[in-house]
């Protein structure tokens, strides 16, 4: 049972680096190359980070903690539920703003220990859900001139 931890840690990272060499991957594989100039450079420090601690926690040289409990596991699946939708559908159909912006909406209503009954708090959801998307905006439309998924809205 002491190794629990351990066994979590090589699996989540295993789990994260097959995840970014995929994406690093698809990244270098798409056309337009242009378009995906910044999409490969953040892919290839994500898949080689992510590597390196896969290889670290198979040698063992990680310091791990006590894992992730039954309870935190519950209390990460609604936001899980969330990412899924909006990996795999979301940001297609409805286009890469707007669904970021309902994402992080509904992701902000969930986990913000701010009663729903107070007006106040869902003002402030939406206030902070529109400043975080004139930042997301601003970096990726304006300075970077990334391509993003396009369809219904923007």
């Amino acid at each position: 049972m002491t190794d629990l931890p351990r066994t979590q840690h090589i699996a989540a990272s295993g789990l994260i680096a097959a995840i970014g060499i995929s994406i690093a991957y698809i990244s270098f594989t798409q056309e337009p190359a242009d378009a995906f100039i910044f999409p490969r450079l953040i892919a290839s420090v994500f898949a080689v980070l992510a590597v390196w601690t896969f290889v670290k926690a198979v040698l063992g040289r990680t310091k791990v903690g006590n894992g992730i409990s039954g309870v935190a596991l519950r209390r990460m699946l609604p936001g899980l539920g969330v990412a899924i939708v909006y990996i795999y559908w979301a940001a297609k159909a409805l286009g890469f703003y707007t669904a970021t912006g309902a994402a992080f909406f509904v992701l902000l209503s969930l986990y913000d220990p701010a009663p729903h009954s107070d007006i106040k708090s869902w003002l402030k959801r939406i206030l902070i859900t529109a400043g975080f998307m004139a930042v997301m905006y601003g970096l990726f439309a304006q300075l970077l001139n990334v391509f993003t998924p396009r369809e219904i809205f923007f």
